[in-house]
C-alpha cells in the first residue's frame, strides 16, 4: 500500500520555524520526486518545494525561496521541509506528493492526508 504520512505541523508565532517530515512507503522512493504543495482555507494550492530523491535537485515556490529547505533522507525514505523565518501567510494545510522520476507541477501521482501550520502575528 502507498502512504506517504506528513508530520511537524504545529503552531507558531511570526518568525518562528518548523521542520515538516514526509515518509514514504510502498512504492521505490529512489524513483520519485516530492512534492511539496500548501493550501488555506478559500485559496487555491500553492506548490511550495520539490525534490528529487535521485539527485537531491530542488525547486522552490518564489514566496518560500530564502525561507524554506527541502531535503532527503533516503536511508529513512523521508523528505524534509525546514520552514523558516515563518510568516502568516503561510498557514495552511501542507501537503506532500510524490511524481514518477520528475518535478511537476501538478498531475502528483500519490499525496499524503495533510498537516496544519498556523502562524501567529
Amino acid at each position: 500500500e502507498v502512504q506517504l504520512v506528513e508530520s511537524g505541523g504545529g503552531l507558531v508565532q511570526t518568525g518562528g520555524s518548523l521542520r515538516l517530515s514526509c515518509v514514504a512507503s510502498g512504492f521505490t522512493f529512489d524513483d520519485y520526486a516530492i512534492g511539496w504543495f500548501r493550501q488555506a482555507p478559500g485559496k487555491e494550492r500553492e506548490g511550495v518545494s520539490c525534490i528529487s530523491s535521485s539527485d537531491g535537485s530542488t525547486y522552490y515556490g518564489d514566496s518560500v525561496k530564502g525561507r524554506f529547505t527541502a531535503s532527503v533522507d533516503k536511508a529513512k525514505n523521508t523528505v524534509y521541509l525546514q520552514m523558516n523565518n515563518l510568516k502568516p501567510e503561510d498557514t495552511a494545510v501542507y501537503y506532500c506528493a510524490a511524481s514518477y522520476e520528475v518535478c511537476v507541477k501538478t498531475d502528483y501521482d500519490y499525496w499524503g492526508q495533510g498537516t496544519q501550520v498556523t502562524v501567529s502575528s
